[in-house]
């Protein structure tokens, strides 16, 4: 984690906070910022519940990774 902080220049926000019934569950914004987006660029968008944002997320692409799949199918 602190390489990774290093690379993207922030702070690792929490990974876990506690759910509603005192268990620990996963924080939309760690998600985000492990996967090297900028921060509110998914969990910043107005009226998306935390389900929604660990959805999309879940789905989404690591920026990282799509540059170095692109860079080796282009080589």
């Amino acid at each position: 984690m602190r390489r990774w902080e290093e690379l993207t220049g922030r702070a690792s926000p929490p990974p876990t906070e506690r759910g509603p019934r005192g268990g620990l569950r996963l924080t939309p914004q760690w998600c985000e910022w492990l996967m090297g987006l900028r921060a509110g660029w998914v969990t910043g968008i107005p009226g998306l519940t935390r389900k929604h944002q660990l959805r999309a997320l879940g789905n989404g692409v690591v920026p990282a990774q799509a540059f170095e799949a692109f860079r080796r199918l282009m080589s």
